[in-house]
């Protein structure tokens, strides 16, 4: 197994980064809180956990171990593949989701593209004992994803745009963030932002 990835980046994408190790260009799956963490050109290290499929060997990579853990832990329940496990991470710290299984908070996974109010039940009752108690104390009544426009300016800025285009992709973007049915999604936002940049250009 590859434990993790140290060395520059090469290169990033909305879903992606690329480390270049030892004169290889590793590509690796992120969510955007962790591509948000990234320069082109500057050294990163990621905690990574190898998917082995018939057709296809994918390397997602993480801010450190404890969330590369808990992706491989939600991966035991039945349902969950890799590409969910990475949005429930995208949206919610693994504390976050340590403590909505262990509060048996529905809302908080249904609030994960992808799972519905029945997954979610399912989900809580099937990972209840894997996930663990919650290391750190709740913010005091902020919901984990409430920046999301900082997060979202952080991973424009880190896939090499420029401040003042960041902050016309944001402000584009406002309106369906604020429409959005609980909290808005970070990864939804990012790609109608790039949309907007490509547009511009």
């Amino acid at each position: 197994m590859i434990a993790f990835v140290s060395g520059t980046v090469a290169a990033l994408a909305p879903d992606a980064a690329v480390v270049e190790v030892g004169g290889v260009g590793m590509a690796v799956q992120c969510a955007p809180n962790t591509l948000s963490t990234l320069r082109i050109g500057q050294p990163a290290k990621l905690a990574t956990s190898l998917v082995v499929r018939e057709d296809s060997l994918t390397l997602y990579g993480f801010a450190d171990d404890d969330e590369r853990q808990v992706f491989e832990l939600l991966q035991t329940a039945s349902g969950v593949g890799p590409r969910l496990a990475q949005s429930m991470l995208a949206v919610h710290t693994p504390d976050a989701l340590r403590r909505a299984v262990a509060t048996g908070d529905e809302k908080a996974l249904i609030a994960v593209p992808g799972i519905g109010k029945k997954g979610a039940q399912k989900l809580l009752l099937e990972l209840k004992d894997r996930l663990g108690e919650p290391i750190g104390a709740p913010a005091a009544g902020t919901p984990v994803t409430s920046g999301w426009r900082d997060q979202l300016h952080a991973a424009l800025i880190g896939l090499g745009y420029a401040t003042r285009e960041a902050d016309e992709a944001v402000a584009a973007v406002a309106p369906q963030a604020e429409a959005a049915d609980g909290t808005p999604q970070i990864g939804r936002l990012l790609k109608a932002a790039l949309q907007t940049l490509n547009r511009a250009r």
